[in-house]
């Protein structure tokens, strides 16, 4: 028996019996459409990233061949100039943002003789798939992944564009959408993320060590998060600015699964 790859995902990408397809917004509520995985791949498939995949596989003392389990992972992407790579995390032991697990990984080098990502990006399930999927593509654009080419009020301007607002303690750091749920900040990271910043390895603990972008869903305050994006603190802005532009975009989104925390906040337009 084999293991479907994303569990709460169905292995066709058609609409489930008696569910309506619907074109819904903002997208920033509007969750992942169960689809994360596969959206996500097959925009790096379409970029030309070579995918590796393993199988595992559990064999129990006297079981029937057919009874067999099999784990089938694609662990990970990589882009044609081994610069770039994404992982998929989900299937094997993810770490936790907000107490959601990490889904995808994407990470970047400045050079290919070094084995080091000079940052890395985590994404959890929840995350709009489009937000995602523009992140690479602009990746994928970019000559040089891993050297600056913006400062942060890029990535303020890009949610600003689509009404969210900034905070007012923070206005060079913080946004919000106009109903407090989403949320972009510029600040601490949280444990864990990997990025190649020497001082984010020499800070003491009552030290701050270097900023990263953090964004976030929160439906109902002190509630579960939708979903978690945290970038490590050498993400180049223009980048973040791209997930930021996607994720807030008043842009309808098409949907066959809507989030139950945010659904009755989604407003909907039939396909035609």
């Amino acid at each position: 028996m084999e293991a479907p790859l994303y569990p709460e995902s169905p292995l066709d990408p058609s609409t489930p019996p008696g569910v309506q397809p619907a074109w819904v917004g903002p997208r920033h509520l509007a969750g992942d459409d169960k689809r994360l995985y596969d959206t996500v791949a097959d925009t790096l498939s379409g970029l030309g990233w070579t995918s590796l995949t393993i199988v595992r596989g559990r064999h129990e003392p006297g079981e029937a061949d057919e009874d067999r389990q099999v784990l089938r992972s694609t662990v990970l992407h990589i882009s044609p100039d081994t610069l770039r790579w994404a992982q998929w995390s989900l299937a094997d032991e993810p770490f936790y943002l907000g107490d959601l697990p990490i889904a995808w990984q994407i990470s970047a080098r400045a050079d290919s003789r070094s084995p080091l990502a000079q940052w890395s990006a985590y994404f959890t399930p929840g995350v709009p798939c489009e937000a995602v999927a523009d992140f690479l593509v602009s990746l994928d654009a970019r000559d040089q992944s891993a050297v600056p080419l913006a400062d942060p009020e890029l990535v303020l301007d890009s949610v600003a564009a689509h009404g969210w607002l900034r905070d007012l303690d923070q206005p060079q750091a913080a946004a919000t959408d106009p109903t407090f749920t989403s949320h972009l900040s510029l600040g601490e990271v949280p444990p864990l993320i990997q990025d190649g910043d020497p001082r984010a390895l020499t800070i003491e603990a009552d030290e701050a060590g270097p900023a990263g972008w953090q964004a976030w869903c929160e439906p109902v305050l002190g509630a579960p998060c939708l979903w978690v994006a945290s970038f490590s603190a050498s993400v180049p802005h223009d980048l973040v600015a791209a997930f930021a532009a996607s994720v807030s975009s008043t842009a309808p989104v098409l949907r066959r699964v809507l989030p139950e925390a945010t659904q009755d906040r989604l407003l909907r337009a039939p396909v035609i």
